[in-house]
């Protein structure tokens, strides 16, 4: 039996493009003696829109199709796995969300959640 999350459904955010790399782990540390923090490519994408791209949220978030609350909390979710991992030494790997790719015709969900 599944259980459902509470509250309400997630609905997907847009995001421009699925990026090529999707890991990244400190040079010189071998991958089994090494922990993994999780990013999602939603919270990937409100890291290159805000601080890469340079738009404020309330342009990040329209772009996504989401509030600039829903923008917040993934922008503050994914700093802080980057800050995380940066300081202690930590692999990063970008996957899953709920996302749709923009231009593409279909709305599925990517990756799971």
């Amino acid at each position: 039996m599944r259980h459902r999350r509470r509250g309400r459904n997630r609905y997907p955010r847009w995001v421009t493009d699925v990026p090529e790399v999707k890991f990244f782990k400190p040079a010189g540390v071998p991958l089994r003696a090494i922990e993994i923090v999780e990013m999602t490519v939603v919270e990937l994408e409100t890291l290159r829109l805000v601080d890469l791209e340079g738009l404020n949220q309330e342009e990040a978030a329209l772009r996504m199709g989401i509030s600039r609350r829903t923008l917040w909390n993934d922008l503050m979710s994914a700093r802080k796995k980057v800050a995380h991992a940066l300081v202690n030494g930590l692999a990063i790997q970008i996957r899953g969300g709920a996302y749709s790719v923009a231009g593409e015709e279909s709305d599925i969900e990517k990756g799971g959640e």
